[in-house]
């Protein structure tokens, strides 16, 4: 079993930037693939970034590329999600997902473990 718990949401003008943080437990976590949705109001949860297990290989949605940058400490068992130029479309509550296998993924069911989620909110 894995234990997540996201931090570092919060309020934000449009510009600016916020840093995720996703605390790991439970299990070996530098042997897992890891990954950050978002759920907007009314929407279907959505693919944001992933890494793989060594944090050597990022995949991410075409519309934070550029932006948002996925990040791992294994050392620390902690992931994080450093979004940069923030735009109102990325108000969202952002979860912390892990997978039981390295690779990384940008599919939903293919993660095994999730976090309860951290709202963040981009002012205009």
């Amino acid at each position: 079993q894995v234990h997540l718990v996201e931090s570092g949401g919060g309020l934000v003008q449009a510009g600016g930037s916020l840093r995720l943080s996703c605390a790991a437990s439970g299990r070996t976590f530098s042997s897992g693939a890891m990954g950050w949705f978002r759920q907007a109001p009314g929407k279907e949860r959505e693919f944001v970034a992933t890494i793989n297990w060594s944090g050597g290989v990022t995949y991410y949605a075409d519309s934070v590329k550029g932006r948002f940058t996925i990040s791992r400490d294994n050392a620390k068992n902690t992931v994080y999600l450093q979004m940069n130029s923030l735009k109102p479309e990325d108000t969202a509550v952002y979860y912390c997902a892990a997978r039981d296998t390295g690779r990384g993924s940008s599919r939903r069911n293919e993660y095994h473990y999730w976090g309860q989620g951290t709202q963040v909110t981009v002012s205009s």
